[in-house]
């Protein structure tokens, strides 16, 4: 799952009634994608059929996407400056790991409430490598940017960070990895890691607990150092 991928680069988020009306028809067109995909198999879906699905022309869905491919993969786009935000903004003195928790779980609300879509989501990048490839990739470029982030919570921060960052692909990129420490990147990739078990884990015992609630006790798990879980004793008539 891939829930940490930001849009506002090309497309800065607006407040009030248009800013919600262009959030809406994004998710829209990749919840059309992701289910046409999902029945048609991912090559045999055009942009035309993404379009009509979503109530929006071709056109429009250039205005958010830069190709039929970006839309299978966009799950969750919008999240990734909120929790950025929302890491930087903690109080003081709340520890990095619950900092970053309470950041991820007020944007994971939509998970039971379209944990079919998000279900989707998965088989059409299961059933589709070169869509899998792409994400993965797009995912490991996220988890630097909320790297980022912590690093500038914990004081490691650094000007390359801010403002107009170069991809990571590039000589100036590389300058980008190397300001990075390693708990913040650490931290971030363990954030991933722990969002990704917490929704496979609900998702096939949903009948168990909420889904918050396995969140939480996986960031429980973390906090207390990954300790092995004590394995139940039988009772004595059963020995």
């Amino acid at each position: 799952m891939r829930i940490l991928h930001d849009v506002s680069d090309r497309d800065p988020a607006e407040g009030g009634l248009r800013g919600r009306k262009k959030r809406e028809t994004r998710a829209a067109l990749v919840a059309a994608a992701v289910r046409l995909a999902a029945e048609h198999g991912a090559e045999n879906v055009t942009v035309d059929a993404i379009s009509e699905a979503a109530g929006v022309s071709p056109r429009t869905f250039f205005n958010y996407f830069d190709s039929r491919d970006e839309a299978f993969v966009m799950m969750g786009a919008e999240s990734s400056g909120r929790v950025r935000r929302a890491v930087l903004d903690a109080p003081a003195g709340v520890p990095p790991l619950a900092v970053l928790r309470d950041a991820l779980a007020a944007e994971l609300g939509e998970v039971e409430q379209q944990h079919e879509l998000w279900r989707l989501h998965s088989e059409v990048l299961r059933r589709s490598p070169h869509l899998l490839a792409r994400s993965i990739g797009a995912h490991v470029e996220d988890e630097f940017i909320l790297a980022e982030a912590l690093a500038e919570r914990i004081g490691a921060g650094s000007p390359l960070f801010t403002g107009d960052r170069p991809p990571f692909g590039t000589a100036e990129g590389q300058l980008r990895r190397q300001a990075l420490g390693l708990y913040p990147r650490l931290l971030a990739a363990v954030g991933s890691t722990a969002v990704r078990v917490a929704v496979e884990h609900w998702c096939v015992r949903q009948d168990e607990a909420t889904f918050e609630t396995v969140f939480r006790t996986v960031f429980d798990h973390l906090a207390a150092g990954l300790p092995e879980p004590a394995v139940p004793t039988a009772p004595a008539d059963e020995a």
